[in-house]
């Protein structure tokens, strides 16, 4: 089993950036694909990026192609979320996920293990 935390979410003004972290501990970091998703009021919580075990693929949302980069350092066991130019819509719950020897998929039902969230409000 592995236990995930993100963090570095918060209140930001549109057009700002943040990094969002989600370290993970339990198990060998490098065995699981990681994403992250985001869940904003009232509605399901939608794919937004994901990268492969080694991180040399990535995957986006086209919502998030262009402002949003996944990475992910595994000495580290950390995945990251840049947001850049942030907009009032990016306002959500954003969520890091882990799948067991998966690849960078963009199926909630192929992760397994979630973290409990990190809040991003992005004002107008």
């Amino acid at each position: 089993q592995v236990q995930l935390v993100e963090s570095g979410g918060g209140l930001v003004q549109a057009g700002g950036s943040l990094r969002l972290s989600c370290a993970a501990s339990g198990r060998t970091f490098s065995d699981y694909a990681m994403g992250w998703f985001r869940q904003a009021p009232g509605k399901e919580r939608d794919f937004v990026a994901a990268i492969n075990r080694s991180g040399r693929t990535t995957n986006y949302a086209d919502s998030a192609k262009g402002r949003f980069t996944i990475s992910r350092d595994n000495a580290k066991n950390t995945v990251y979320l840049q947001i850049n130019s942030l907009k009032p819509e990016d306002t959500a719950v954003y969520y890091c996920a882990a799948a067991f020897l998966g690849s960078n998929s963009e199926r909630r039902s192929n992760y397994r293990y979630w973290g409990q969230g990190t809040q991003v409000t992005v004002s107008s």
